[in-house]
């Protein structure tokens, strides 16, 4: 739920310069640990922009309730929505969609959240959409890591940071560097579970164990959760990395990067990941 009181300060500061002034960009990247503040505040804008009240945005008149009930013709949103990754076929229509002029506006607004889910085709799709639109509309991608986001996307958008160099620590701040959001994190919960199983089919891998694959189908069955699902193939990455800085194990570690890897763009391909698993157990049976 979109709630208008949880918003970047500077950063709504920063845009209402631009909106006076008539200088928004026609994209932007949200970078920001706090994915729901970042959406909030691509919200405020829209409802800046199309806001009939007095004092802008005022969250009450008729087209602020449209833009914040998510019913308004010229502000659109797409999301993984408990999917893995964003794909060409969310993009394409809403692309085509956005080469139309605006419906009860002068100005369209084009939301992606955890822009960093983004398939490569579907990011290689929005680059004329961020550099050159055919119609009015301005295009905020919201991502808690801009590394993740193709460095040819990042050069079209204007970025603007909200976490002003605080940074979390342990845990949290490694899974908010690989892409999780928070409300991921907390979806997680305690990890020790998951840590103990993790760890015990990949030793069992690098000791060529038949017993891999019964603990991938284990694995797999037991992660129900797309967060739960990311979060065993992170894990096994950050195994292998560990295993680097130990010369006795690392050109299995570097082989076993190598395949997760190749696992990564099995995932991106839409396979589930009991097959994603079961490929890499067989690949050090």
């Amino acid at each position: 739920m979109i709630d208008l009181s949880n918003v970047g300060k500077k950063q709504t500061q920063f845009l209402k310069r631009a909106y006076d002034q008539k200088k928004l960009a026609h994209s932007y990247l949200f970078v920001d640990s706090d994915e729901a503040r970042a959406l909030n505040t691509a919200y405020w804008l829209a409802c800046l922009f199309n806001c009939t009240g007095e004092n802008k945005p005022d969250v009450s008149c008729q087209n602020c309730r449209q833009i914040l009930s998510g019913n308004h013709p010229d502000v659109l949103l797409v999301a993984p929505d408990g999917k893995q990754t964003l794909g060409i076929d969310q993009i394409r229509p809403l692309k085509e969609e956005l080469a139309k002029s605006p419906v009860e506006s002068t100005r369209r607004f084009f939301f992606i959240n955890e822009a960093q889910k983004l398939t490569l085709a579907a990011a290689n799709g929005l680059l004329n959409l961020l550099e050159e639109p055919v119609a009015p509309v301005v295009t905020i991608l919201i991502t808690n890591n801009s590394d993740q986001i193709l460095p040819t996307v990042r050069s079209r958008t204007q970025i603007i940071n909200f976490d002003n160099g605080e940074r979390a620590s342990g845990r949290t701040a490694v899974l908010l560097e690989n892409g999780f959001s928070k409300a991921e994190i907390e979806e997680l919960g305690n990890l020790d579970k998951w840590n103990q199983a993790i760890k015990y089919f990949y030793q069992e891998m690098l000791e060529h164990n038949s017993l891999a694959l019964v603990s991938a189908h284990k694995l797999a069955a037991d992660a129900k959760l797309v967060s739960e699902q990311g979060y065993i193939l992170l894990q096994l990455k950050l195994l292998a990395e560990q295993d680097l800085r130990n010369p006795a194990k690392r050109i299995m570690a570097a082989t076993m990067l190598k395949n997760l890897i190749e696992i990564d763009k099995m995932r991106l391909s839409n396979v589930n990941l009991q097959n994603a698993l079961d490929y890499l157990a067989l690949k050090w049976k």
